[in-house]
């Protein structure tokens, strides 16, 4: 008689479990999850060694935007000025952004020193923690291909590349907006309310890094939130009222608190009309960017567009195409198909959710940035391609899969129509720089020909039922769409002194709305994007590489000489020279009409200086009775008298006054001592 043996007895959990070694968590950020083929981690890694590589490429070279640099060397002489935003470290008038990205930076260089790489740095690791978090977030919901792709684009896409060059706020934006995308679809998966609570607080930080330009996605995360996550109507409800509450106590809290603050014990709100952060919020960071000089509410609004006219057609003119658009036809094509083979899935499926994120994403910064009349720069669609970027790759991937697998006729026409229209697209692009160079000349045919193989390569492979043929026009297709912006990118990244205002590749005009040919970096009408310290001061030149040391008679802070700077006055370097000599224990070492003239000061000196009108030099910061209180107290001794046109001179009432009562000094234009027996 045959006996069964018994079972085996089971494993005493607790006992007998080996736990794995620590190396194999170290193993696995090389070599990835347990399922994931085997190029996918080493893909990953070379994606992000090359967006690092590109965002650091001849990093010295630099200018970055003296705006925000003056404002970060005053926050590191100063923790009220750092606090506040200040542009000066007396903390007379603050920059016209919340500070987010100032502390940043600020951190960075109080704990390394102060100086380009210094500054930059935050800005590369926020591009490049952007990239890995985008290959994350696609991947979990769409596979490695997806992701891969994902965050491939993301790292070429050209404008992408060269503000994560610079010292604006806007990498840092991107990041935090990519946070709160992460943790929202968490709480829509999981149902629950704490990673709800943390997107609020992602997209609120986010708000304390560029204001309103964060509460573009809001409507996407609000339906996507009310529409997919798990649970009843009514714990959705309550999950997202709670998520607001986040949302508004982490955006409005330094806000709350700098307009509590009295008005005389802290600097006054530059780009407001009233010294206020919320008519800055409502106003020239509000409703003035979207309605321009039109605007009646908030502070001065302007419609000086520096990517040319409002419209539909923006973001493919002759300024924008080549910084954005490569891939928003194939985006476009890819989302629609995308929804389309999701349309009867259930309602709390994850990848519908995530791809009417990134479609909300994508349009939603497509309309704004396409109709906003006022002012508008061209890097600020980089806050757009974090969406493109899923789209190509999430739905991309979709589309493959359906060409590949399905038999209907429709789905054979829908990815090779995606390919070829985007691929002659990029043709178009290419030929408007035809003859920058022989890069872009060879770039022109890799792409028509890649392009042109890719969709017969994919139509024989359906045709013939071959499915290695079909992968190989796959990846050619890749290979055709990327390859214009690699070479934008590639101009990016190694194009020297970039300075406030950023662009990539040739002949895109300076980003100041002009045509060909324009110089990148440089100003425009008056010098000047008021919101966005745009407008680089001319007359700039070394590296950005000083160290703080300026007071003791040292180098400046960034090593650039004030030989003439914006809004007209002619503020050079021996007359620095002079103020600093004769400065006779003042707070301020002078008062100048307008920011970007206080800015390249204070980089070439070190000290501070007071910008009496803001950025346009409309701000009413400086009245009479204050110029005179800060004479008759001795804070304030040396006054630069400009005549300039556009507003940007010194306001007229105190250039009569100071003329009337200081002296002028004859070696130096414009520049009048006033001492407190002038102010009695």
């Amino acid at each position: 008689m045959t006996t069964l043996a018994p079972p085996p007895a089971p494993a005493q959990e607790g006992r007998h479990r080996v736990a794995p070694p620590p190396v194999s968590r170290i193993g696995r950020l090389f070599a990835g999850a347990p399922g994931d083929p085997r190029w996918a981690r080493p893909a990953l890694w070379a994606i992000l060694v090359l967006a690092t590589a590109l965002y650091t490429w001849n990093l010295s070279s630099l200018t970055g935007n003296t705006f925000y640099d003056a404002a970060v060397w005053s926050g590191t002489r100063s923790w009220k000025a750092f606090f506040f935003g200040a542009l000066d470290s007396g903390s007379f008038i603050t920059v016209d952004k919340p500070p987010f990205a100032l502390w940043v930076m600020g951190l960075s260089a109080r704990i390394l020193g102060y100086g380009t790489w210094q500054l930059t740095l935050p800005m590369v690791a926020a591009g490049t923690g952007s990239v890995a978090l985008l290959y994350r977030l696609v991947k979990r919901d769409f596979g490695v291909a997806a992701g891969t792709v994902a965050a491939l684009v993301l790292t070429l896409t050209p404008i992408t590349v060269a503000i994560n060059r610079d010292t604006n706020p806007d990498p840092v934006l991107v990041l935090l907006m990519l946070l709160g995308a992460a943790a929202l679809l968490k709480a829509v998966r999981t149902g629950r309310l704490l990673p709800l609570v943390w997107s609020g607080v992602a997209i609120g930080f986010a708000f304390n890094t560029k204001m309103m330009q964060a509460y573009v996605v809001l409507p996407a995360f609000f339906l996507v939130h009310l529409w997919a996550a798990k649970g009843s109507l009514g714990r959705r409800l309550r999950n997202l009222a709670a998520g607001t509450v986040a949302l508004a106590l982490s955006s409005a809290w330094w806000m709350v608190v700098v307009d509590l603050i009295p008005a005389s014990s802290r600097p006054y709100i530059g780009g407001s009309t009233d010294n206020t952060v919320w008519d800055l919020v409502i106003g020239y960071n509000g409703f003035g960017r979207i309605f321009g000089a039109s605007s009646s509410v908030g502070s001065q609004g302007n419609g000086a567009s520096f990517g040319g006219d409002s419209g539909l057609y923006r973001m493919f003119n002759s300024i924008m195409g080549g910084q954005i658009s490569w891939l928003i036809p194939f985006a476009a094509i890819a989302l629609i198909g995308a929804l389309v083979l999701r349309g009867r899935a259930p309602r709390t499926d994850a990848r519908r959710a995530a791809l009417l994120l990134w479609g909300g994403w994508f349009v939603l910064h497509f309309l704004t940035f396409s109709l906003a009349e006022g002012t508008f720069h061209p890097y600020y669609v980089t806050a757009m391609a974090p969406g493109i970027a899923a789209l190509t790759g999430a739905g991309g991937v979709m589309l493959y899969r359906a060409f590949r697998d399905r038999p209907a006729a429709k789905w054979g026409w829908v990815l090779p129509l995606a390919v070829a229209v985007s691929a002659v697209w990029a043709v178009v692009l290419l030929q408007r720089v035809s003859g920058s160079g022989t890069l872009y000349t060879v770039t022109e045919v890799v792409a028509g020909v890649a392009g042109a193989a890719a969709v017969l390569g994919l139509l024989l492979g359906r045709f013939m039922k071959r499915r290695r043929l079909t992968a190989l026009a796959s990846l050619t297709a890749v290979v055709a769409l990327l390859t214009g912006p690699a070479a934008y990118s590639v101009s990016a990244a190694t194009t020297t002194g970039n300075g406030t205002n950023p662009t990539a590749g040739p002949g895109t005009g300076d980003g100041m709305g002009g045509g060909p040919g324009g110089g990148r970096g440089g100003s425009g009408p008056g010098g000047a994007d008021s919101a966005s310290g745009q407008g680089r001061s001319t007359g700039e030149t070394g590296t950005g590489s000083g160290t703080p040391g300026a007071e003791s008679g040292g180098r400046s802070p960034s090593g650039r000489t004030a030989a003439g700077t914006g809004g007209g006055d002619q503020v050079g370097s021996a007359m620095i020279t002079y103020l600093k000599k004769h400065q006779d224990g003042a707070t301020w070492l002078v008062a100048v009409a307008t920011d970007q003239t206080a800015s390249s000061i204070i980089l070439e000196s070190g000290r501070p200086v007071i910008s009496m009108g803001g950025w346009s030099g409309s701000d009413a910061a400086m009245t009479l009775a204050k110029l005179k209180s800060l004479v008759q107290s001795g804070k304030l001794h040396y006054i630069v008298v400009s005549s300039s046109g556009g507003g940007q001179g010194t306001d007229s009432g105190i250039a009569t006054w100071v003329r009337k009562h200081g002296t002028a000094v004859s070696a130096y234009s414009g520049l009048y001592r006033l001492d407190a027996s002038d102010a009695s």
